[in-house]
C-alpha cells in the first residue's frame, strides 16, 4: 500500500481514530485489490469475514426480499469503510455488496482485527465512531425520503458530488440512473420526471455529466422542503 492508499484509510472513521500502530498491526501486508464492475463482495446472510475500505470507485450495499426484489440501503465512496459492524453483529452479513463501478478497495480480515481488539482497547471506540457514521448517514437518509421532494432528493445527490460551495459546477453522475433512483427511493421515471423539473433551475443533465449553474441556489432549492410527488 503507497502513501496515498495509506492516507485515504486513515482518512476514514475506524482507522483514523486509533493509533497508527494499532492500524499497522490490522493492514500488515494488505494492499489494494481490483475489483471489476458487477463482482458480488459479499451477499446478505452469509458468514461475515471481512470488511472493506473504498480507494478508488463505487460500492453498493442492499437487500433482497424473499420475491427477489433488491433495495439499495447504501452506496459507498473513496476514503469511505463499510461491513466492519458485521464482524460483530452475530457472524453475518446483514445485506449484499456489489461494485457499480470498476473499483480499488482494501480487503481486511475480520480475524485479525478481533485478534488486535483484545490487545488494543482503543479499537471498539473507534469500531463505535465508525458505526456512528454509518447511522448518522442512514438517519439522513431516512429524513430526505420524508422530507424532501424526489426533485430535491436528486438535487441534494447531485449536491453532494460538487466540490465547491457556490458557482457553477461539472459533475459525472458516478454509476448508471437506475442505480441513482433506486438508492433515492424513486422508480426510473421518476427520476427522469424529476431531472426534467430541474432544468428550470439551473441543472442540465446530457448522458452522465452533470451541469449546475449555480451550486448554491440548488442548496436553497433543497431546503425549501415539500411534499413528494415523484416518488
Amino acid at each position: 500500500m503507497d502513501q496515498n492508499d495509506w492516507n485515504v484509510v486513515r482518512s476514514t472513521p475506524l482507522f483514523g481514530a486509533i493509533p497508527r500502530e494499532s492500524a499497522n498491526r490490522i493492514l500488515d501486508g494488505l494492499g489494494a485489490r481490483v475489483y471489476d464492475r458487477g463482482v458480488l463482495l459479499f451477499e446478505q446472510g452469509t458468514s461475515a469475514t471481512c470488511f472493506y475500505v473504498v480507494l478508488d470507485g463505487w460500492v453498493k450495499i442492499y437487500r433482497t426480499t424473499p420475491e427477489g426484489q433488491e433495495t439499495v440501503v447504501a452506496t459507498f465512496r473513496r476514503g469511505e469503510s463499510f461491513a466492519e459492524a458485521s464482524i460483530f453483529m452475530g457472524g453475518r452479513y446483514p445485506v449484499s455488496a456489489e461494485t457499480v463501478t470498476p473499483c480499488r478497495l482494501v480487503r481486511v480480515n475480520g480475524e485479525t482485527l478481533r485478534r488486535v481488539i483484545h490487545d488494543q482497547p482503543d479499537i471498539p471506540l473507534a469500531m463505535l465512531a465508525s458505526a456512528s457514521y454509518h447511522l448518522k448517514a442512514l438517519v439522513e437518509q431516512i429524513e430526505h425520503m420524508k422530507r424532501l421532494t424526489g426533485p430535491q432528493r436528486l438535487a441534494d445527490f447531485l449536491l453532494r458530488l460538487c466540490p465547491g460551495a457556490d458557482g457553477a459546477c461539472q459533475v459525472h453522475l458516478p454509476y448508471e440512473k437506475a442505480l441513482i433512483a433506486n438508492r433515492l427511493g424513486m422508480k426510473p421515471e421518476s427520476l427522469s420526471r424529476a431531472l426534467t423539473k430541474l432544468k428550470p433551475i439551473g441543472i442540465t443533465v446530457e448522458r452522465d455529466s452533470v451541469k449546475i449553474q449555480d451550486v448554491r441556489k440548488i442548496r436553497e432549492f433543497v431546503e425549501e422542503g415539500g411534499e413528494d410527488e415523484y416518488a
